[in-house]
């Protein structure tokens, strides 16, 4: 009887197991024409961009004009204050130096033409552009 018993819920499980599997690939080919979800592969390409080398470094900074931009990471007074330390060290260490803080317009991931602008215009000899705090 037990063995009647066991055999009869080993074939339950195995035919409900076996409706299991089947129900799901029924349910996808007859939607295969829809993604169920889209993917994207991080791997990058095997092409590596074209570098543009940097800017030659300027062989003094005496009476130089320096930019340092603040991008507006970290909210609105993040860099300014080290930005101002770094001023009043080349005023007390360097006054030869012109140092002019800005901050960009804009988020930090948004370009400022305006800035980059008035930069090459009024005689800007080197930026420090970036974050700080």
């Amino acid at each position: 009887m037990k063995k009647k018993l066991l055999l009869c819920c080993a074939v339950i499980v195995a035919t409900a197991l076996a409706l299991a599997g089947l129900v799901p690939l029924t349910a996808q080919k007859k939607d295969a024409a829809k993604p169920l979800i889209t993917v994207l592969n991080p791997a990058i390409e095997s092409k590596m961009v074209d570098r543009i080398p940097l800017s030659p470094r300027l062989d003094t900074l005496d009476g130089k004009t320096i930019y340092l931009v603040d991008i507006n990471w970290g909210g609105p007074d993040a860099a300014y204050s080290v930005f101002e330390e770094i001023k009043a060290w080349f005023a007390q260490n360097n006054p030869s130096v012109n140092i002019v803080i800005k901050r960009k317009a804009g988020m930090y991931t948004m370009d400022d033409p305006a800035l980059w602008k008035e930069i090459k215009e009024k005689g800007g000899d080197a930026a420090l552009i970036g974050i700080s705090g």
